[in-house]
């Protein structure tokens, strides 16, 4: 039995169907690194967006912080200095940067791990265990100070105080337990460099700190901290100490990829009590405007250097104006004028009504 081929109703059979796979896409080539031009590059750094290799991106990091040090002569041939270490990414980071910069330079300086405990119970005696490693990892000395050794309070007992008292539940002063905080660990850091005879004292904050802080001092009209929140080099509280940010132009983002790709020890979890800081309003709108405009960071800390630069005559007074000097002579008196004369008349006749104006004529048009 044979079978006959399909037909397409009219009689003839119908032609068989081929199927053609697509051809697949071309593979595009990898985005080499604009740097080295040898490797295919992994990140896009958030300052300017450049395409990096991560080997690049690392020593373009570490060459940027010495620019910043050597650029402003953060450092001094001998110098002992203090590391404000919290075992969070900032410090750490400036932690490992700064011992890395010393091998490879020969700043000739020697540091020293300075750690203050608030007394945050679930949060800080954590990240001081990581601290302790840090100071094994980079072979430095490490001294911790606490608030109840300085102060005699602990930050949970000022917070319980601080409830106890109403003012914590006040939407108007809510939030103060960073106040206190910042407050107290400038002092302690302070008085920790003391003890161990150190005159510099060096602090993680970086680009979207400093961005933070100027944001915050415009918000509050704080005229006076402007210049100074983003300077480099600032006075400590205790005569003859110093402090200064190498990371000050660095990206938080950049330090974060650093310390991943360094595969860096450090601790993470946030502060209990940093909810509450009206720091966490100004972190929110910097982000908003870095996803608009990249650079935003850099210019709010630009902004912030400007005003401290500017000449302290130049900024507005706030203040009442005094009261014009009193007079040592007496006034001159005004002549007194005679009085106006009147007349009155028996029969007064109306006023004339005004003329007509007189008719213009127009000059003819050329």
């Amino acid at each position: 039995m044979t079978t006959s081929p399909p037909t397409n109703g009219g009689g003839s059979p119908t032609p068989p169907t081929t199927t053609t796979t697509p051809a697949p896409p071309p593979r595009r080539s990898p985005t080499l690194c604009t740097l080295c031009a040898l490797h295919p590059a992994k990140i896009r750094r958030p300052k300017n967006l450049q395409p990096l290799c991560i080997p690049c991106f690392l020593h373009t990091f570490e060459t940027e912080v010495h620019r910043t040090i050597t650029s402003t002569n953060l450092f001094t041939p001998g110098e002992h200095i203090a590391i404000g270490a919290s075992g969070g990414k900032d410090s750490t980071v400036l932690a490992s940067v700064l011992k890395t910069l010393n091998e490879r330079y020969s700043y000739g300086v020697k540091f020293t791990l300075l750690s203050i405990d608030e007394g945050i119970k679930g949060y800080r005696d954590e990240s001081l265990a990581t601290v302790k490693r840090n100071a094994v990892q980079y072979n430095m000395d490490l001294r911790i100070l606490g608030y109840a050794e300085l102060f005699g309070w602990t930050m949970d007992e000022i917070v319980s105080q601080n409830n106890a008292s109403g003012r914590g539940r006040d939407e108007n002063t809510k939030g103060g337990s960073c106040t206190y905080c910042g407050v107290f660990r400038r002092q302690a850091l302070d008085r920790g460099a003391e003890l161990l005879g150190i005159k510099h004292v060096v602090t993680g904050h970086n680009a979207d700190d400093v961005a933070e802080t100027t944001l915050m001092n415009l918000l509050r009209g704080d005229v006076a901290r402007l210049g100074r929140g983003a300077d480099i080099l600032t006075k400590g509280e205790a005569d003859g100490i110093k402090r200064s940010k190498p990371l000050k132009y660095a990206y938080q983002k950049e330090i974060v990829l650093y310390a991943h790709h360094r595969k860096l020890d450090y601790f993470t979890t946030e502060c209990t009590y940093s909810p509450e800081a009206f720091r966490g309003s100004a972190r929110d709108l910097v982000k908003g405007l870095e996803r608009i405009r990249t650079s935003a960071v850099l210019d709010l800390l630009r902004s912030g250097e400007a005003f401290g630069r500017r000449n302290p005559a130049e900024v507005p007074a706030t203040q009442t104006p005094p009261p014009p000097p009193a007079r040592t002579t007496p006034p001159p008196q005004k002549k007194k004028s005679p009085p106006p004369t009147t007349t009155t008349t028996t029969n007064p006749q109306p006023a004339a009504a005004p003329a007509p104006p007189a008719s213009r004529k127009c000059a003819p048009s050329r």
